[in-house]
């Protein structure tokens, strides 16, 4: 794809939180897909990266990435993070958009509860709480996302977790799981969402094979300081090539790893 295109003016803050310490299974592989389709469209991006002892006024960043990281990490993050905790809810609640992945996702629950070891706190911006397991969920995955401005899509990715998490009546899941383990291999659903927080297990990374939601983050964030946006079409041949082939590797699971599907999903 050509980079010349025309400057839209527009610039994208993000927030990258602990870039080295919580970046792990390809994770930072987001941030270059948010970067990559910004600059196709013309929409400059900054980014600023947050490291531990470090507490940034978070509402000035339009896009928050945080990302996945062994219990050693976790622990070290979980108690880093609560100096950071009251700016982070601040954030979500003036609607800045957050993609958390995996450890970063737990983290934004309640407390995280290794299988063996003391329980980590975590930011309660999401309202989950997360208790390890003595097995891993380990698989190619797919769920359904249906969120009012993209209609229903199929999101895919890769599971790699022991916690099972668990929603309470605050959170609201990111889908329904397709195929895979899901959020604790029983409910049926993956992730959660709250505002325009989101949060999941899927790595990949996943938004390089799922154009479709790294558009809708996008135009969230860029509304929050724009107002009305509409991002001009990009050509995603290559991408859905590589959703097909998640997919299709997802699929093949179909049956004999797949979340209990008795519980009907509700928005």
């Amino acid at each position: 794809m050509s980079e010349q295109v025309q400057d839209t003016g527009m610039v994208l803050k993000i927030g990258h939180l602990y870039p080295t310490l919580m970046s792990v299974a390809a994770d930072r592989g987001n941030l270059y897909s948010i970067e990559k389709r910004c600059k196709w469209r013309g929409i400059a991006t900054e980014v600023e990266q947050i490291f531990v002892k470090q507490t940034p006024d978070f509402t000035k960043y339009d896009l928050i990435l945080f990302h996945g990281g062994a219990d050693r990490e976790m622990e070290l993050a979980s108690r880093d993070i609560q100096a950071k905790a009251p700016s982070l809810l601040e954030a979500a609640e003036s609607n800045t958009v957050f993609l958390s992945v995996c450890a970063g996702f737990q983290l934004l629950g309640h407390y995280y509860k290794p299988f063996k070891g003391p329980e980590l706190k975590g930011v309660g911006l999401l309202d989950f709480y997360t208790e390890g397991g003595n097995t891993r969920f380990m698989t190619h995955m797919a769920l359904e996302c249906d969120f009012e401005q993209t209609g229903k899509q199929v999101m895919v990715g890769y599971e790699n977790h022991s916690g099972r998490t668990y929603l309470g009546p605050k959170a609201q899941p990111l889908g329904k799981v397709i195929v895979g383990w899901g959020n604790n291999g029983q409910d049926g659903f993956e992730g959660a969402t709250y505002k325009h927080v989101f949060g999941t297990y899927l790595h990949g990374p996943v938004l390089p094979k799922n154009p479709w939601f790294t558009d809708y983050l996008i135009q969230l964030a860029l509304e929050r300081r724009y107002g009305k946006v509409e991002l001009a079409p990009l050509d995603d041949t290559i991408e859905n090539e590589a959703h097909d082939a998640a997919l299709k590797l997802a699929m093949q699971f179909k049956g004999t790893m797949s979340a209990i599907e008795a519980t009907p999903w509700k928005r």
